[in-house]
């Protein structure tokens, strides 16, 4: 089954910490020696790793459908493009589980990478964003998670993921500031009750992403985690499909590219990175590279 294929994090329940670690490849770096390293820093219960364009370039073969996360602009705002060669997300069940595995991971991978971004992400309060409404809510059920998520075909390929990986930073304060009924106008939801607002205007996130308003659907597995760094503070959005034409065509609708209607998360909130990635499948409990030859 693609499932049993699949890098366990993916799928199974989330644990309460995470770091986010975004790595280029060193200048002359050869890519089979810098996949070795990849395999010796997995660990499959708590480790969800992600390959970018940059690296599959030096690789004899490509993954069909895995580009470079777009660079795209709106009214007012940026959505800016900071791909890089590997992607890690480490996960634990505290902060120390964290620090030790990073300390871990950048120490194997500093030969053929160079660490560029690092963020720690928690859970907060049951799984919500920090503006106080439940994430991920259009999630799959359970048993479609795979379908949804995962790669078919042969061996290399069968039970892989894209992901696409996108910081987004919330001015608190701002949102905050504004009436109840003018937050839930601006998500599109209740807070209180989570239920969708009918009359909720064309910008409110929820009618912007509406997975199911798009043909085909643009159906994902959102696996987003809060982030809070000094005075700063937002989610990484983190979402798996087994093709990233639903990020594209979400991402370009939040921007009002579609229809000239930008998502009313501008409002508050702006993306600060942005990066796709191909999660490669395991063989034998480890990571199986056999695609890229």
């Amino acid at each position: 089954m693609d499932r049993d294929r699949a890098q366990p994090a993916l799928l199974s329940p989330p644990l309460p910490y995470g770091q986010s670690l975004a790595f280029a490849l060193r200048s002359g770096m050869e890519a089979e020696e810098a996949l070795d390293r990849i395999v010796e820093v997995f660990r499959p219960d708590s480790t969800l790793l992600g390959i970018g364009e940059p690296l599959l370039r030096n690789c004899s073969r490509i993954v069909p459908g895995l580009s470079t996360f777009p660079s795209l602009s709106g009214p007012g705002f940026s959505i800016p493009s900071t791909q890089e060669a590997l992607w890690i997300l480490v996960l634990g069940k505290n902060r120390t589980d964290i620090f030790d595995r990073t300390a871990g991971i950048l120490s194997l991978l500093d030969r053929s990478f160079l660490l560029r971004d690092a963020m720690e992400t928690f859970t907060y309060d049951g799984g919500k964003d920090l503006t106080g409404y439940i994430d991920g809510t259009e999630n799959p059920p359970v048993s479609e998670r795979p379908a949804v998520a995962l790669l078919p075909g042969e061996r290399g390929m069968a039970g892989s993921s894209f992901v696409a990986v996108q910081r987004w930073e919330h001015d608190l304060g701002r949102f905050r500031s504004r009436p109840a009924k003018e937050q839930d106008m601006i998500i599109g939801r209740q807070k209180k009750t989570n239920e969708e607002i009918p009359d909720a205007p064309p910008s409110a996130h929820v009618r912007r992403s509406a997975q199911d308003s798009f043909s085909p659907p643009a159906t994902m597995f959102r696996r987003s985690m809060p982030w809070a760094r000094g005075d700063h503070q937002g989610l990484e959005f983190i979402a798996f499909a087994h093709s990233l034409s639903a990020f594209d065509r979400i991402l370009r609708r939040m921007a009002g590219l579609e229809d000239g209607i930008p998502d009313a998360l501008f409002s508050f909130s702006r993306p600060v990175t942005g990066g796709y990635y191909w999660c490669p499948p395991l063989w034998e409990g480890r990571v199986d590279f056999s695609w890229l030859g």
